[in-house]
């Protein structure tokens, strides 16, 4: 399996795509057995560099490796993720988050796409703080942690939806928001927890911090956040046509909140994602073999 990379060459040309191919955990030279399922046919997994997305991707990615598809993981930005697949230039992701996170996208491109349901159900957004802070709604919030939220890449629909709070909260007047990157918002929260000082993040779960820090969600009265979130699989238009066993696989993706932490957690330690992915697949054969039912082999 390889790690390609797609990046903007031009902003009128609109998804302009440069394709490099870096060292993953498998050779290019690999010799694909002709009586497997996937007999060597590539597969473009597009997803952004967050836990869950690295975790779930990587998963699925394996298995459909071990059914002899050439796979490559395209890390994106998230709104390039979405025309990727709506284009063509990638098959398929796993890290659609719906109905409010990425409702923008999915409106712009679901002509163009086909959605196979969700893959993760019960997932979450919100402000979150670590236990020991004395607060426990955005409506209380005064001037803690500076008046300043720490959040993670511009353009992610958890900004906006951070966005959206501070413009229809109060509370919230006069604070600013601090994007940078998933990972550096990670560190940040190890930083003061290890001082127990105050901070405000942009959380999601399922993510692997909630079983590492003592941690919770604020009351979000206005539903600036949204509900309860779905992670979705999107395809290409003619993937079930290309590749119809694939798209099996793909549509049977399905696991829980605790199934994508325990992948997550190890990663998060350092660990290898696709030796994690490995161990995961190995202990839990059964449910691979209900993503797999009916695939001809």
């Amino acid at each position: 399996m390889r790690k390609k990379e797609y990046k903007y060459l031009g902003i009128i040309t609109g998804l302009a795509l440069s394709i490099f191919a870096a060292g993953c955990s498998t050779d290019n030279s690999k010799v694909i057995n002709d009586d497997s399922v996937g007999k060597g046919q590539e597969i473009d997994l597009a997803y952004v560099e967050w836990d869950t997305e690295i975790a779930s991707t990587n998963v699925i990615g394996t298995v459909l490796e071990e059914l002899g598809y050439d796979i490559n993981l395209i890390p994106l930005d998230n709104a390039v993720m979405w025309e990727a697949i709506s284009t063509g230039e990638a098959d398929a992701m796993v890290a659609a988050w719906l109905p409010d996170t990425h409702a923008a996208h999915y409106k712009n491109y679901r002509g163009n796409l086909v959605n196979l349901g969700e893959n993760l159900g019960g997932a979450k957004l919100g402000l979150v703080v670590p236990k020991y802070m004395d607060v426990d709604s955005i409506e209380d919030l005064t001037n803690e942690a500076n008046k300043t939220i720490t959040s993670i890449e511009p353009g992610a629909g958890i900004v906006a939806a951070a966005e959206t709070a501070v413009e229809e909260y109060d509370s919230l007047s006069g604070w600013d928001l601090d994007t940078s990157s998933s990972g550096a918002m990670v560190v940040a929260l190890k930083k003061a927890i290890e001082n127990e000082e105050e901070i405000i993040i942009t959380g999601w779960s399922p993510h692997w911090k909630f079983s590492t820090y003592d941690l919770k969600y604020l009351e979000d009265p206005k539903k600036a956040f949204g509900g309860t979130e779905t992670i979705n699989t999107m395809v290409r238009t003619d993937l079930e046509k290309d590749m119809p066993e694939a798209y099996k696989v793909l549509d049977q993706f399905n696991w829980t909140k605790e199934d994508v932490e325990s992948v997550m957690l190890p990663i998060s330690e350092g660990e290898d994602p696709k030796d994690a992915a490995k161990e995961w697949i190995k202990d839990n054969s059964d449910k691979v073999e209900a993503w797999t039912k009916d695939v001809v082999k």
